[in-house]
């Protein structure tokens, strides 16, 4: 049983660290005009970002743990 909650944390690491990639790619932009660079970002969804990886690590590190539980 653990393992099976084990394998769905890791899954689930991997879409959390999918979408905050995504995310933080999302909030900033530029383009040039005139030979000048503009550029702008959205801080609170490079945040949500961030966030969406860190429990994506956790997610991955408590799925690791659960897999490689031998036994009980």
């Amino acid at each position: 049983m653990k393992q099976i909650i084990g394998i769905i944390l890791i899954v689930a690491a991997l879409v959390l660290g999918y979408l905050g990639v995504n995310q933080i790619q999302k909030s900033s932009n530029s383009v040039e005009v005139l030979g000048i660079e503009l550029s702008a970002e959205d801080k609170g969804g490079k945040e949500t970002g961030y966030i969406e990886l860190a429990l994506g690590v956790v997610a991955l590190v408590g799925g690791i743990y659960l897999v490689s539980k031998k036994g009980k």
